[in-house]
């Protein structure tokens, strides 16, 4: 049977004092214990009612966006790491 993994992703959201920059910070944990960490802003227009949520919703899939693009990176490092090696001991 395959092992199941779960990792979880808390995102933070906070805007600042005139609604105008939503930021969002994702914190992703692995089951091993590894912490990858990425943060992303939403910019209201000025000539834009503030909307909360809607700052809320674009931040938080900017930083989703963000941190998807580091987790493929670190990917990428990992495979040219274990290809490295096995090529320096095979």
């Amino acid at each position: 049977m395959m092992e199941a993994k779960q990792w979880n992703v808390q995102i933070f959201i906070s805007e600042d004092d005139n609604d105008d920059v939503t930021t969002a910070r994702a914190v992703l944990f692995t089951d091993r214990g590894k912490r990858h960490e990425a943060v992303a802003r939403a910019r209201r227009n000025p000539s834009d009612r503030p909307v909360p949520e809607i700052g809320d919703e674009l931040a938080a899939g900017r930083v989703l966006s963000v941190l998807a693009a580091q987790l493929i990176q670190d990917g990428a490092e990992d495979v040219a790491q274990t290809a490295g090696s096995v090529r320096e001991f095979g």
